[in-house]
């Protein structure tokens, strides 16, 4: 029986109070059961500390803890597990926590970079590189360009008109389940860059929503009148009105003459949309604020 994560975080606690006083009585809690039953399976004698509704700790009872789990090679107590990917919880010990450990993709992002020659492998207009955020060197590039829906992702290139004043922009792909935690890492250290973050995807409620709350700084959007043309009511689910609220409000503290405002007027007044894939026309970026 691994020491459950629970209980080594309540003897984590013990151990920080025992630092100010010679022992410390627990009530029989569920972390406490645990205790109990990894001390009884690994013959800990338990002897006058416990009884029906207390558990006393002191650091005689902590130490045989610790060299049962260090004969075992296990992470001993005030080593926590909790954020640590399985290779990291695999330094401290034998045992894996995969509750709490780190998620293999927790840093991890999808990178479009220009094409890079790989023996072996047939050339393609872009190279897609799944790459840890910690790893790129943020000063290298003139512009984020994060790219909702992974089909366009894959599609995407930056060597349009409307991004041509960009040196290297870094083209990333926005995540999902697999990849929304690396990329929320990756926006929160662009933003405190103070260059531009496009945003290129959907033209809908949710789409805008998205960019908003990425930081985006900017929009990628066919110039409002090719979309005034091709935008339709089609594109504008209703399970996105619950959206609309936000939008109305961020409409309302543009100023008169700011483009975005045919554009949201185009969403929320007519009610047409367009997802990213049926985009035409010429591209531009649209302000946000």
């Amino acid at each position: 029986m691994n020491l459950p994560g629970r209980a080594r975080n309540g003897l984590n606690g013990v151990a920080r109070e025992l630092l100010r006083q010679p022992s410390v009585e627990k009530p029989r809690r569920q972390w406490v059961d645990d205790v109990v039953a990894w001390c009884h399976q690994h013959d800990i004698d338990l002897a006058t500390r416990i009884n029906g509704k207390t558990l006393r700790f002191d650091a005689a009872l902590l130490a045989q803890i610790d060299d049962v789990l260090e004969s075992a090679r296990i992470a001993p107590l005030g080593r926590s597990l909790s954020g640590l990917s399985s290779i990291g919880q695999a330094k401290e010990g034998v045992e894996e926590d995969k509750a709490s450990r780190e998620s293999p993709r927790a840093r991890r992002v999808l990178v479009s970079f220009p094409p890079q020659p790989i023996t072996g492998l047939a050339s393609e207009p872009r190279t897609i590189r799944d790459v840890d955020v910690q790893a790129l060197k943020l000063s290298a590039f003139g512009a984020l360009i994060q790219v909702e829906n992974l089909d366009s992702f894959y599609d995407f290139s930056p060597d349009i008109p409307a991004l041509s004043g960009y040196i290297n922009p870094l083209v990333v792909y926005r995540g999902d389940s697999h990849y929304g935690g690396g990329f929320a890492l990756l926006a929160e250290a662009w933003r405190k860059t103070h260059r531009p973050h496009i945003y290129a995807g959907d033209f809908d409620v949710k789409g805008v929503t998205l960019a908003l709350d990425s930081s985006a700084t900017h929009l990628l959007l066919p110039n409002i009148e090719w979309l005034t043309q091709s935008a339709t009511p089609l594109h504008v689910p209703a399970e996105q009105f619950p959206y609309q609220r936000r939008l109305r409000k961020h409409l309302a503290s543009l100023p008169y003459a700011h483009p975005l405002r045919e554009y949201l007027m185009l969403l929320l007044e007519k009610q047409k949309g367009l997802k990213q894939q049926w985009f035409g026309g010429e591209m531009g970026c649209v302000g946000l604020s």
